[in-house]
């Protein structure tokens, strides 16, 4: 299954960390990428585009507000939420005071046509350095 991972950032938190915090996070960005998987930064810069009712619109601003800016995303297969969650979370924004927000793709099905979506399901999650947590995810939006 692929998993959509936007990574909000702050650049204070980022700061904050020694260089070599920032090489061991850096790090698992290339173990992430040396899987198969798309991981980049991206730019400030940004085009919005609407065209409701035929009425095309292009601002250069973001849609949407979050209180981070939008630092970089990757696109990672994983068998499971658990994986993509432990991969993640070595990774420079949730260890900088930024955030990942995981979303899941909608698969298709074999005919091409209706998506399946994917099982809801409980998941017990280990934190990074070792801490643990139990979470509740309920993915069938």
């Amino acid at each position: 299954m692929k998993f959509l991972c936007l990574a909000y950032g702050d650049e204070a938190g980022w700061k904050a960390l020694s260089e070599e915090e920032r090489r061991e996070l850096l790090a698992q960005d290339a173990r992430i990428r040396d899987r198969g998987n798309l991981v980049s930064a991206v730019q400030r810069r940004v085009a919005s585009v609407r065209n409701w009712g035929g009425n095309l619109d292009v601002t250069a601003e973001p849609y949407a507000q979050h209180r981070l800016p939008l630092a970089g995303f990757s696109v990672i297969e994983a068998d499971t939420l658990d994986e993509v969650i432990e991969l993640v979370s070595d990774t420079p924004c949730p260890r900088a005071r930024g955030v990942i927000e995981i979303r899941p793709f909608w698969e298709v099905a074999d005919d091409g046509g209706q998506h399946v979506a994917p099982p809801r399901r409980s998941v017990n999650v280990a934190g990074s350095r070792g801490s643990e947590r139990t979470r509740t995810t309920a993915w069938g939006y």
